[in-house]
């Protein structure tokens, strides 16, 4: 798979709690940083001071093969206990896109999670142009980091909806 091919990652889980618990928890821009291990802290924009489509945030990166990075988001979707999703850099040509959405499913939710590399440019897109022979294994690891980070999100966001409810 090429950089071009914007491939995708999606992961689902089953959580025991209700959709609009689960909301509470995925709409929480903040809560990236506390669970993910290469988001180190995340801010509102422009006076927001929570999710709405048009809003932005900057999130401030670490990667131990990229070094550290900000990048500025844009939420496109966000729809209250459905959908919520962003655009980094661009909404028109983002680098990359991120997306959470939930399913009522009898008591509980399906939570989703799914994300695009580019088209636009990003990091990534430098190891590549270092080393374009490898850019398939390149695109494949990346690719497996965000499957990792994604199952390690969906089981914070379990363990969190759920403990709150039990």
């Amino acid at each position: 798979m090429l950089y071009a091919d914007t491939p995708t990652v999606e992961v689902d889980t089953y959580i025991d709690a209700a959709p609009e618990r689960v909301w509470s928890l995925v709409s929480d821009i903040h809560l990236m940083a506390e669970m993910s291990g290469e988001v180190l802290d995340v801010e509102w924009q422009d006076g927001a001071d929570g999710p709405a489509p048009g809003t932005k945030f900057v999130g401030r990166n670490f990667h131990k093969d990229f070094g550290e990075w900000k990048t500025t988001s844009i939420i496109v979707d966000c729809e209250a206990p459905k959908v919520f999703g962003w655009a980094v850099s661009d909404v028109d040509y983002p680098s990359s896109i991120w997306r959470f959405t939930l399913r009522p499913e009898g008591d509980g939710t399906v939570l989703s999670q799914w994300m695009q590399m580019g088209p636009a440019r990003s990091g990534l897109s430098f190891a590549i142009d270092r080393m374009p022979d490898k850019e398939e294994r390149i695109v494949a690891r990346r690719l497996r980091e965000f499957r990792e980070a994604i199952e390690a999100n969906l089981a914070a966001f379990k363990k969190l909806s759920e403990g709150a409810e039990n």
